[in-house]
């Protein structure tokens, strides 16, 4: 079992990892969302987890937006990729993906071959999923990456590739996610 990652120190990781108050999807994709649309990082912590050798309650995944761009600006801001993470795909979103990967789900080619999701019915499963046991919080931070690599050197994130080969769950989700993409490429485009 992988325990819940704890690391001393920053106001930035406390809010995170220890945060006063987690995110449903119904919560978040209402209109006006509470979600800032402003430069930060998120968090990701699961009621239930996506697989058996990960705890429950606790963060699990950091992700920016936007990511670093040296030469150009990103329009995404919080309130795009946490809506995006709970009701996209996983073209979009390596959660996604991931979440996908852990629970199961078939990876297909669609479009013209080159984008991979969970199709229609296995990513409205996963975002079914999502608002059942998928929790988010977030904090405002002027240049993310810079916070996103502390808190991945510093804490257990298993659900993180990025940056996180010392995970110990890292080349388990990594081959995990490495056959999804195999399957998907031996079968036929999907619709």
């Amino acid at each position: 079992m992988i325990s819940c990652g704890r690391s001393g120190g920053l106001v930035e990781v406390t809010a995170l990892v220890s945060p006063v108050r987690l995110w449903s999807a119904k919560e978040v994709l209402v209109r006006p969302s509470p979600v800032p649309a402003a430069v930060g990082v998120y968090g990701w912590h699961f009621k239930q987890p996506p697989h058996q050798d990960l705890d429950a309650g606790c963060l699990l995944y950091v992700g920016i937006a936007p990511r670093y761009m040296a030469n150009r600006t990103s329009t995404q801001n919080l309130r795009k990729r946490v809506r995006y993470h709970y009701r996209g795909n996983a073209a979009g979103s390596t959660l996604r993906l991931t979440l996908g990967c852990l629970l199961g789900l078939e990876l297909r080619r669609v479009g013209s071959g080159k984008r991979m999701t969970f199709g229609k019915a296995g990513e409205a499963t996963l975002s079914q999923w999502m608002a059942e046991n998928a929790r988010v919080c977030w904090i405002e931070q002027g240049q993310p990456w810079d916070l996103e690599s502390q808190l991945i050197s510093q804490l257990d994130l298993p659900l993180n590739l990025d940056q996180n080969r010392h995970n110990a769950f890292h080349s388990r989700l990594k081959e995990l996610r490495a056959q999804a993409r195999q399957r998907a490429r031996a079968l036929p485009i999907s619709s």
